[in-house]
């Protein structure tokens, strides 16, 4: 009798103090975390594809596509495992890792406009909306594991829950960060229209005004 009221006063005292909460939190941010994970590796398979197609253009540039495979091997060989999370500089050279695939691709998307057969291709506007609706899926995975980690850290910096965080070494754990906030609602733009034509000098456009009209 007496062992099974301290084991009912155990209980009771760890879940008044957060412990079932952090469970259910870690659960939380793993799964989001896994998401995360899929839909970066989804857009690592289409990069093949994307850059066997866009070898078929002629005299399209090496240099564009050289950073894109290099960039798809920094991020693809990078070893992401569950301690990842709790690891502030892991993380980071993750993010580190799959922004620059981001850039890499953005720059062969936009480079492909200079070749008219090849935005014709129907093969590689497939893949350009494949890539497109990749983003987007990797900007609500990320948004997910964002507002995730923010409600355990909320929870591991708050009292008294805070107090179990030590016992148990629930650390809070980092999270996406971007220059822009407004990156992180905003998928990265893949599918580039016609580009916009220059804004005019200074000098030019003082000097149109000036111009009179005949």
């Amino acid at each position: 009798m007496k062992k099974l009221l301290l084991i009912l006063a155990c209980a009771l005292a760890l879940s008044g103090c957060g412990y079932n909460d952090f469970q259910r939190l870690d659960e939380q941010t793993k799964s989001a975390w896994s998401e995360v994970l899929n839909q970066y590796q989804r857009r690592a398979d289409l990069v093949p594809n994307l850059v066997a197609t866009v070898k078929g253009e002629a005299n399209f540039e090496q240099e564009t596509l050289t950073r894109v495979v290099e960039a798809r091997a920094r991020a693809t060989s990078m070893q992401v495992t569950p301690q990842t999370l709790n690891n502030p500089e892991a993380f980071q050279k993750f993010q580190q890792v799959q922004g620059e695939l981001s850039s890499a691709l953005s720059r062969l998307l936009v480079v492909s406009e200079r070749y008219p057969d090849l935005k014709a291709n129907k093969g590689f506007g497939d893949l350009r909306v494949q890539l497109e609706g990749t983003e987007n899926r990797i900007t609500v995975a990320r948004n997910r594991y964002i507002t995730a980690v923010q409600e355990y850290n909320v929870l591991a910096r708050s009292f008294p829950s805070n107090l179990t965080a030590m016992v148990f070494n629930y650390d809070p754990k980092p999270v996406f960060t971007v220059q822009n906030e407004a990156q992180i609602s905003a998928p990265p733009r893949v599918d580039f229209g016609a580009p916009a034509a220059p804004a005019p000098a200074p000098a030019a456009a003082a000097a149109a005004a000036s111009t009179p009209a005949r």
